[in-house]
């Protein structure tokens, strides 16, 4: 019987707990990737751009359609269209065939474009994915800082209950003045009040972390600690941001080159057959086929050509510069948050000296405010010092976090 209980509660709680395991900063990463409707779309586009090369591939093959046309002009008392014209009536029923003699080069770059284009889906799809990791680590980790802070404020408050009820009675026997009760009393309810509202952001930031992952659920459980370890390397070579006029050079390239192949002579091929008779002589017999050749051979454009070669010269000034001004930006913006990483990491050390000496302090202080051999005013000070060191560790640590995650966005 035992050991059918067991086996009950491993096949009814391990799923719970498994799931609430899963529940990390990776986990509302890739549901948030799978959810986004952008992201599906760029899916779909790949998708449609190879099927836009299938289309181009088939249309460079011979073309068939069949034709049919019947026409009939009837002549009443010498009134009605010429003879000569019409032919007084016409059957015709063809099946045509047609082929477009294009340069390989042509259809080259023809897929070239093509190719261009699933690239820039590309790699517009990684900078949205690459922003949608941003918003989501970002809202992770403010949710998570949410959750330090209840978690100090919960043990601060278990703190200030032991106090209160020493604090109580020591007043009841006159160690401490009613005063010194009701200012300790005045703080533990400041307190409490602050941890009641923090209990509320905390629900606020993570439905906002589910809205924003796509996620319908409005229980809040623990979140894992953010995993976020800082790139200090940057490759620019790699980077999407750096891609993107990468990609649009070589567009512009290829447009030139299907510009230069617009002015080369075209041939094309074409044959049909079928029955073509106006209906005068013999129809039985205008069973027939047919077979030529036509071909276009460009001139005179009126400088077309030399105008689009402007634009897309314009073009390309025009990339050249939004290219120099994004990189000075990058680096910049690269140097400012290396800096600030710096400046807060540097802050850390002091900053948990800081904290055991005040931790010390209290713990002096508790057992000397059960004794009654402190002033209440001196306890409320170290109590709030150590209420506002703790309040800043976590802060710098989720400020730490804040910009890692910028950070990693740009080397991404």
């Amino acid at each position: 019987m035992n050991k059918k209980r067991f086996i009950f509660f491993l096949i009814f709680f391990i799923p719970f707990y498994s799931f609430a395991q899963n529940k990390n900063l990776d986990y509302y990463i890739s549901t948030a990737v799978t959810n986004s409707p952008l992201l599906n779309d760029y899916r779909n586009q790949l998708l449609s751009n190879s099927i836009d090369s299938q289309i181009l591939r088939a249309a460079m093959g011979i073309q068939v359609t069949a034709n049919g046309n019947s026409y009939y002009a009837p002549v009443r008392n010498g009134y009605g269209y010429d003879a000569a014209i019409t032919n007084g009536a016409q059957l015709q029923a063809l099946l045509t065939a047609t082929k477009n003699l294009l340069p390989k080069k042509y259809l080259n770059l023809q897929f070239k474009d093509l190719q261009i284009i699933g690239d820039s889906i590309r790699n517009a799809s990684k900078i949205s994915e690459q922003d949608l990791k941003k918003i989501i680590i970002n809202q992770y980790i403010t949710t998570y800082g949410d959750q330090l802070q209840i978690d100090f404020n919960n043990q601060l408050h278990d703190l200030l209950i032991r106090e209160e009820i020493i604090l109580k009675r020591l007043t009841q026997k006159n160690v401490y003045k009613q005063v010194d009760y009701l200012s300790f009393l005045v703080t533990y309810q400041q307190q409490d009040l602050t941890r009641n509202q923090l209990q509320v952001l905390y629900k606020n930031d993570y439905a906002t972390l589910n809205y924003l992952t796509g996620i319908i659920d409005t229980v809040t459980t623990l979140l894992a600690p953010p995993e976020i370890n800082v790139v200090r390397t940057f490759f620019t070579d790699s980077s999407a941001f750096f891609l993107k006029y990468k990609i649009d050079s070589l567009r512009l390239v290829n447009n030139k080159s299907l510009i230069d192949l617009g002015y080369r002579p075209h041939i094309n091929l074409y044959a049909d057959g079928g029955y073509q008779s106006s209906l005068a002589f013999q129809p039985y017999k205008n069973f027939g086929a047919s077979f030529g050749v036509s071909f276009v051979i460009p001139i005179y454009d009126g400088g077309r050509k030399r105008l689009q070669y402007s634009k897309i010269d314009i073009a390309e000034r025009t990339r050249l510069r939004n290219k120099e001004f994004f990189q000075n930006q990058y680096y910049q913006q690269i140097a400012q948050l290396q800096q600030q990483l710096s400046a807060i990491e540097n802050l850390l050390v002091p900053i948990n000296k800081q904290i055991k000496y005040i931790e010390t302090l209290i713990d002096v202080n508790g057992k000397l405010l059960e004794t009654g051999d402190i002033k209440m005013t001196d306890y409320i000070l170290a109590l709030n010092n150590y209420i506002t060191v703790k309040n800043l560790v976590v802060q710098n640590m989720i400020a730490r976090l804040q910009i890692i995650n910028q950070l990693n966005y740009w080397n991404k």
